[in-house]
């Protein structure tokens, strides 16, 4: 399934999020996109360090308007670089990069050195320049010194380079030897890496890490001009195992090949530059043996030379674009939607009366068939700039029962004997849990068992998910919601952790509910919203009825729907929502989720679990039914 969405970068970055004190890597839950480092071309402008930026892996846009980000005469021998590769530190402290010394203008076999660089941001590098005959005895014929690459070794706990050199009229070998603890020298000489069997040449290497075995992908040079692939348990051992046949998807010539893993993903894209064309082609695998070529789903405002792609946080991104700005053509005005960056779904707002904040409780969204394990959380104080307070539950690591499918949680703020306290109720595994906190930002503790793990007497179909929480301002009594293909209610004990199975009542409005339920009150009128049809639909919408008890007989208005999707904006699969009154205030809102913009329409099934919250206004007529909103950008 693709990760196709629009960048829209500006959804978050001027949102005043915070810095992270990784003290090692952050965790794959912790990107919230992309950088791909790349040069431009042959001429001495062009061979340089540029910056591009994704949200998705999909779609990528140039920062600094194309240019360089790294002047290459301040940092290089010759004036020029090229084939950069980026790596992040293995204690999350910051990034090394390696990059080719050379300016074409003065031949392929002018160069006798590579650089790199080190940086804790991503903006500041100092360099090194490194040239092998200088400082390498027996290097008298070197020819060439190309495409430098990083990969920590943890056998040897250094990190490796390891590039293509060529020497006289010999083939292009691919060596390796391990830096100094500084980042600005190599250690011992050269050795060879990897020799093909063949003793053909081979350039342009790139290895990645994937269940203990490292995947050596390199260009044969000469002789097919297309991208092989070896396989070793042990990086410096030279023991490698050839894979047969070509992994490039075209009959063209290529080189440059580079691998990430793509975010919450089994998926890996393997990209590679078809240098004759001047066009970059991206194929993905699962099992790095065979791909497929998506080349129609991708976008990039710029054409890429071999390049690298790493993933990196939502604070890194911020860095980024604070820096090198935002592309002007998705400008936004501070006011926005979605109005967090991401993937995020089934939102349910609160406000807190302890820190008199608005907090956003989200599905995190992204994951391969809702395959999701983890709840966040976001503040904010005034409904547009949103902090990340990060992860509030991860099903694998805080609940013994279940560490799959967190979906659709809901939140209720209770003032106990002078104390507040924060009983969360959530989806995982197809039952419904809660979770306690002293604070809404966390952490919580799950109660040690599921809370709903049955069908109502007289259900047989649906799943039991989705739950809602209420207090009734006029009885003081507190009800749970839920239900998938039905709707369900029990009143809940004092303890808020546990229910009384004599109230439980099935209370499904019509044929239209299919899950999401979100109960509020106002002017002594109960109301109940649910979603229709399947999140995966671009139809997905919002319908309401009444009531005049927390669990009394639902009356359905004539025209009940009130959020759907509109085709002129390019909002689709609008549903599972929340409600806001303002404190204080006859001032609502109402926080949904929708497809994400503009390319969640073609993605298929799986713009059900690429989605995006939004929060727009809920008004009200002057008899109580509520106007069909208007979805805003």
């Amino acid at each position: 399934m693709k990760y196709a969405a629009l960048l829209l970068l500006t959804i978050c970055f001027c949102f005043g999020l915070h810095a992270q004190d990784y003290k090692s890597a952050p965790a794959e839950k912790d990107y919230a996109g992309y950088l791909f480092t790349y040069f431009k071309g042959n001429s001495l402008t062009d061979e340089a360090v540029c910056y591009a930026v994704s949200r998705d892996g999909y779609h990528f846009l140039a920062l600094n308007d194309n240019q360089p980000v790294i002047d290459s005469k301040t940092i290089s021998s010759t004036g020029g670089v090229r084939d950069p590769h980026i790596l992040r530190r293995e204690d999350g402290k910051g990034f090394y990069m390696a990059l080719t010394d050379m300016t074409s203008s003065k031949g392929w076999d002018s160069n006798r050195a590579m650089v790199l660089l080190k940086s804790d941001d991503l903006i500041n590098w100092s360099s090194s320049v490194i040239n092998i005959q200088q400082t390498c005895p027996g290097q008298e014929d070197l020819k060439r010194v190309w495409a430098p690459q990083t990969i920590y070794d943890p056998d040897a706990k250094k990190y490796m380079v390891y590039w293509s050199m060529k020497h006289g009229k010999g083939a292009d070998i691919i060596y390796y030897a391990y830096a100094n603890s500084d980042f600005t020298a190599l250690e011992g000489e050269p050795k060879p890496l990897f020799l093909p069997k063949n003793g053909k040449s081979c350039i342009d290497g790139d290895i990645v890490n994937k269940n203990g075995l490292y995947y050596l992908f390199y260009k044969t040079e000469g002789h097919g001009n297309g991208i092989k692939l070896a396989i070793t348990d042990s990086l410096a051992s030279g023991k490698w195992i050839e894979q047969p046949g070509y992994k490039q998807q075209t009959k063209e010539a290529v080189e440059g090949s580079g691998i990430f893993k793509q975010i919450n993903s089994d998926t890996y894209t393997l990209m590679y530059d078809v240098y004759k064309k001047g066009s970059y082609e991206f194929c993905e695998s699962e099992d790095l043996d065979k791909f497929k070529v998506f080349d129609h789903e991708i976008s990039m405002n710029f054409h890429p030379r071999h390049g690298t792609i790493i993933p990196v946080t939502r604070q890194e991104l911020k860095t980024l674009t604070d820096r090198w700005g935002i592309p002007a053509e998705f400008e936004m005005p501070s006011d926005r939607n979605p109005v967090l960056t991401g993937y995020y779904a089934d939102p349910e707002i609160l406000y807190s009366n302890k820190t008199g904040k608005y907090y956003l409780y989200p599905t995190s969204d992204g994951f391969v068939d809702w395959g999701g394990y983890y709840f966040k959380t976001f503040s904010s104080e005034n409904l547009k700039e949103w902090k990340d307070e990060g992860v509030i539950l991860d099903l694998k690591k805080d609940v013994a029962w279940a560490d799959r499918n967190a979906w659709a949680p809901c939140i209720i703020e209770k003032n106990v004997k002078g104390e507040f306290k924060y009983y969360y109720y959530f989806t995982a595994a197809q039952k419904i849990g809660v979770a306690v906190a002293d604070d809404p930002a966390g952490p919580f503790t799950d109660s040690g068992n599921p809370l709903i793990n049955f069908k109502p007497e007289g259900v047989k179909g649906g799943q039991e998910i989705d739950p809602d929480v209420f207090a009734d301002m006029k009885t003081g009594k507190n009800y749970l919601y839920w239900g998938n293909g039905y709707l369900a209610v029990a009143e809940l004990n004092k303890d808020m952790v546990s229910i009384k199975k004599n109230t439980i009542k099935v209370m499904t409005p019509d044929a239209t509910f299919r899950e999401g339920v979100y109960v509020f009150y106002r002017n002594g009128v109960y109301y109940f919203l649910w979603s229709e049809d399947d999140t995966r639909s671009e139809n997905y919408r919002v319908r309401y009825a009444t009531a005049s008890s927390p669990t009394g007989a639902l009356t359905i208005p004539k025209d009940n729907l009130i959020l759907s999707k509109d085709p002129s904006t390019g909002v689709y699969g609008t549903g599972h929502n929340s409600v806001l009154q303002i404190p204080g205030k006859d001032e609502w809102y109402i926080v949904y989720h929708r497809f994400n913009r503009p390319n969640g329409i073609k993605m298929g099934g799986a713009a059900g679990y690429h989605r995006e919250v939004c929060i727009d206004r809920l008004e009200f007529n002057e008899d109580g039914s509520i106007k069909p909103v208007k979805v805003t950008l």
